[in-house]
């Protein structure tokens, strides 16, 4: 039946049906009173076990080994995983490009990025799993690193994986139509080079995994919040040398947010997999804030040059591509799906028959990156939109009228895009009408003119996105050339599943193999399948808690890439549908009437209309259960019915690259207008409008609930939200101090406006919406202030200080914003630095003598618990170190060189500790002054892991507190005064840094 049909079907009228009307969610009832059912919340088996993940501190290192024995002397604590079980009992992760590059579950040679796992304590609490890794001592020879895009490409770059020979793992260029000779015959060609930062979501719930393993015979069994594509599943299997029957995975009913990063639960999975047979128990892993921060997954960074061949009157004739993807320390399943997953209709709403692609995967020393929320959109049209702006201002056109020269023509879909997408449907210009009138653009207008005349910083910007759902899962394949290809076997399709049932007392039950993460899937399914059996939702119970050894599933399975509403709920109106087409029948024979009269309405099953031939829904549904030996002729007994689908037309890649990488494409069209403060650099969203066209709305209320949820995370990733990295690969966004993201005080309400047009390839007409804004709010907003300030290149995220360098107002270092990342030289990662001058009492002989005596040495050392010498001017120490709320002891190396006593020394220091590494070195110069010494110091220094992360904010503070207190102390040694007490010393510190009381 088709979707235009949909309305009207089973004789009930639009007005009788429960999709297109708000409804609120099933979910809620549990949800807001806490009896969500979520991972942490789920039972344990008795004598299950708790693990904790030793991380590398570092960003590049050979990994040279992990002593354990500390660890394992702790009680309470059962075994430790190192490398080299994981040799012994999996293999490298799979991944789409046929490099010889290998990602373990845990580090095994080297450490490639701060936060990677080298080693999981298992113990019978976190607790003391946590206190066993802080027993761990893992050894390192730190190497150089690359850090950004540029700097891996470098033909002296550091390279991750030897094997491959070079950080760029994957080259490839696209050519469809004459791109050739449309830019040399171009009135104008108009290009710019964009950024994308790298970001990704934080949903409240973490990772969550619990594994067990059962035996050889049997395998393993999990249960976590992984949220797909169930492809991974396959992954995982390989990685554990199983079948994959024997690896049987559960999902739990609720899950706290994904936004796409749980799909970044696989590794961890394998991991806790291997950590339950060390341990020979169940295993439980719960991820943390600083875990998820430090070591999730990213949305990937991008660096792109984009440029337009465009005629005289704005149309554009040709685009060209050339995108550097950042992909981290390893290419992670499903990468590089961010760089093909929008492939095919990289040309976005425009009619472009030229085009130029070129896709070059470069790693770095950075987490890996994988999927977050539009995955792959967001830097597509970041460097397509900002182009568009660019375009208008150089031409002289406004926006919309460059918009109408270049949208799709609403008659010509299904549209073939250049590079192979096949647009379902769509009316590009008639949301644009919705935008000038519904959304009061010359209102919008006449507010810029009125603050600019006031000298004020107004702009207005605007983007039109095509929103991609319900992914092809061949377009992967796109990055293997042809013959590749070929040898490797074609892929492609989508497959949905869903199953509906009828139990003995009529109720109906329906199972989809998706994996919620707050979206309301239960609510949406329950309204399709009481508008195909006449029920109210109440009627329907949606079971979401999927088993891979019980439901029905395929790769395509999960909740990603917008699928839900075209895909899983149209497979549950199809199965549905040959559901109640079987009790059609059945019932057709108990009225003696045809099939086809058979009328499903308001809780009854009838003839037509004739009421006297009519039973209650549950009685007719239930009769077969209890009788099945008076079904009519040729009708199975059994009341369910498993349906899979795909779409027809997600075919593989064709000879010449072409690829139809969704099955609908959805419209979202935006224009924001941003006044800007020019005292302080905060952008203030004056208004928001935001169109979409998702085809058939299911219900409203969870679509605008939807709009809303990625409009914040646009709004975020356009102002707020980067991944910040030192020069040495430290990560420095630890906290939700270091990482900002949006609050409900910084989102305003957005103007939503819809449109409809069916899909004529979805069940019941219906494309994606999850994600639209995610892609489209970011180059609105980055518009916008472009239009505000005048200026021809913006960076995400605008920050204040971001908007102040543009508007002419620089901060002082270190909080003055780069424009653009510049390349670190290999190993320079210099973290902070400190440089001052203490006035001490005592002369300069006597500081200098103090400086070689290691008894006295020992005790201006702040927080030093013992110095033993081991050479000539060189000693190891115990040191307590603490920066914020990360405090640790540090096993440290200090050494004094060249001396010139008493004038001057190098104090050179190293240190190794659970929480992280640091390193130093620093002039100390003496001269005698006013009876005493004047002492100045020049320190620079390297902080990795916890420190670096978490503290970050206070590193340059705290060094130069605790440089200040050695010297301090120094003096009070040297002149014979007493020492301060360390408590009192932690006490002014902790202060200093305004933690504790004062």
């Amino acid at each position: 039946m088709s979707a235009a049909k949909e309305s009207v079907m089973n004789g009930k009228d639009e007005a009788s049906t429960h999709v297109g009307r708000p409804a609120r969610r099933i979910e809620d009832a549990s949800i807001l009173i806490g009896k969500g059912k979520y991972g942490d919340d789920a039972p344990v088996k008795p004598g299950t076990l708790h693990a904790a993940i030793l991380r590398s501190p570092h960003a590049h290192a050979r990994l040279l080994g992990v002593d354990a024995s500390a660890a394992l002397a702790l009680p309470g604590v059962r075994a430790v995983l190192t490398g080299e079980d994981v040799r012994a009992w999996s293999r490298p992760f799979v991944v789409g490009v046929k490099q010889p590059m290998e990602h373990w579950a845990l580090a095994v040679d080297k450490v490639r990025y701060v936060g990677e796992p080298v080693a999981v304590v298992v113990a019978e609490s976190r607790y003391l799993a946590e206190d066993g890794v802080d027993l761990l001592t893992a050894s390192y020879e730190t190497l150089p690193v690359a850090v950004e895009i540029e700097q891996a490409m470098a033909e002296d770059a550091p390279v991750l994986h030897e094997a491959v020979g070079s950080n760029v793992v994957s080259d490839r260029q696209f050519h469809y139509g004459d791109p050739g000779t449309a830019f040399a015959q171009a009135a104008h060609r108009i290009g710019l080079t964009v950024r994308y930062p790298r970001n990704s979501c934080t949903p409240i719930e973490g990772a969550v995994v619990m594994a067990e393993y059962l035996s050889a015979e049997e395998g393993y069994e999990v249960s976590s919040n992984f949220m797909g594509p169930f492809s991974l599943h396959t992954v995982m299997a390989l990685a554990l040398q199983v079948p994959g029957t024997h690896l049987r995975h559960r999902n739990f009913r609720d899950s706290g947010g994904s936004f796409g990063v749980k799909q970044a639960v696989f590794p961890y999975i394998v991991l806790m997999c291997m950590a339950a047979r060390k341990a020979g128990a169940p295993v439980k892993w719960v991820e943390d804030r600083l875990e998820h921060l430090t070591a999730a997954t990213s949305a990937t960074g991008r660096l792109s040059h984009i440029e337009a061949a465009v005629r005289e009157d704005g149309k554009i004739l040709a685009l060209s591509y050339d995108q550097m993807d950042d992909c981290g320390g390893y290419l992670r399943a499903p990468e590089p799906a961010t760089s093909y997953r929008m492939h095919g209709c990289v040309t976005g709403p425009y009619d472009i028959p030229n085009l130029s692609v070129r896709n070059r995967i470069v790693l770095t020393n950075k987490m890996p990156t994988g999927l977050v929320r539009g995955f792959g959109g967001p830097q597509v049209y970041l460097a397509l939109e900002r182009l568009m702006q660019r375009i208008s201002v150089e031409l002289g056109l406004d926006m919309p009228t460059l918009y109408r020269r270049n949208f799709i023509s609403a008659d010509a879909f299904p549209y073939r895009a250049a590079a192979g997408a096949l647009l379902d449907s769509g009316n590009y210009q008639g949301a644009l009408e919705k935008i000038e009138t519904e959304g009061g653009l010359r209102e919008l207008y006449e507010r810029r003119d009125a603050a600019r005349a006031q000298g004020k910083y107004y702009g207005i910007g605007f983007s039109a996105v095509v929103e991609p759902s319900i992914s092809n899962m061949g377009y992967i394949s796109t990055v293997l050339p042809l013959e590749m290809r070929i040898k490797a076997g074609p892929k492609n399709g989508g497959i949905a599943s869903a199953t509906v049932g009828i139990d003995p007392l009529g109720g109906v039950t329906v199972v989809v193999a998706s994996s919620p993460a707050g979206q309301g899937h239960r609510t949406v399914c329950a309204q399709v399948a009481a508008d195909v059996f006449g029920l109210s939702p109440e009627q329907i119970v949606v079971n979401v808690d999927f088993d891979t050894q019980k439901d029905a599933w395929s790769v395509a399975a999960g909740n990603y890439s917008s699928r839900f509403a075209g895909a899983v709920a149209g497979v549950v109106h199809l199965a549905a549908e040959k559901l109640r087409n079987k009790l059609a029948v059945i019932a057709a024979h108990n009225f003696g009437c045809a099939p086809e009269d058979i009328v499903f309405r308001n809780g009854r099953v009838q003839a037509g209309g004739d009421t006297e031939r009519s039973l209650p829904f549950a009685r007719m549904a239930a009769g077969p259960h209890w009788a099945p030996g008076l079904l009519p002729p040729g009708v199975e007994p059994g009341m369910r019915e498993t349906v899979f689908w795909t779409p027809e037309q997600l075919t593989p890649p064709d000879e010449q690259d072409r690829v139809n990488t969704s099955a609908a494409y959805g419209f979202a069209m935006d224009v924001c207008a941003v006044e800007i403060d020019p005292d302080t650099g905060r952008v203030r969203i004056d208004r928001y409008v935001t169109s979409h066209d998702a085809g058939r709305i299911l219900n409203p209320a969870l679509a605008d609930g939807q709009i809303r949820g990625a409009f914040a995370q646009g709004l975020g990733a356009a102002l707020m939200e980067e991944f910040q990295y030192g020069a040495d690969g430290s990560f420095q966004s630890g906290t939700f101090a270091d990482y900002l993201v949006p609050t409900s005080c910084e989102v305003p309400e957005p103007v939503i406006l819809h449109q409809e047009t069916l899909s004529p390839f979805t069940p019941l007409g219906a494309k994606g919406l999850g994600e639209g804004n995610n892609m489209s709010t970011p180059p609105c907003i980055a518009n916008a202030v472009a239009d505000a300030l005048g200026v021809r290149d913006v960076m995400l995220p605008l920050t204040p200080s971001r908007v102040m360098s543009l508007i002419g107002m620089e901060d002082p270092p270190p909080s003055r914003p780069q424009s653009a990342p510049a390349p670190a030289k290999a190993g320079s990662g210099k973290a902070l630095s400190a440089a001052g001058e203490v006035q001490l009492s005592a002369a300069p002989q006597a500081v200098f003598d103090v400086m070689l005596n290691p008894d006295a040495l020992a005790k201006v050392i702040p927080g030093c618990n013992a110095l033993q010498k081991v050479g000539e001017n060189k000693y190891r120490a115990d040191v307590t170190v603490g920066i914020g709320m990360i405090k640790a002891r540090y096993a440290a190396e200090v050494a004094l060189s060249e001396l010139d006593p008493p004038h001057s020394l190098r104090l050179s220091g190293s240190g190794l500790s659970s929480v992280g590494s640091a390193k130093g070195s620093g002039m100390v110069r003496l001269e005698e002054k006013d009876g005493g010494t004047l002492l100045r110091y020049d320190y620079q220094a390297e902080v990795s892991g916890k420190v670096a992360a978490v503290g970050g904010r206070m590193l340059e503070g705290a060094a130069r507190i605790v440089l200040g207190q050695l010297f301090e102390q120094l003096g009070r040694q040297a002149g014979g005064k007493p020492l301060e007490d360390s408590a009192s010393w932690w006490r002014r510190l902790l202060r200093r840094l305004g933690v504790g009381r004062k």
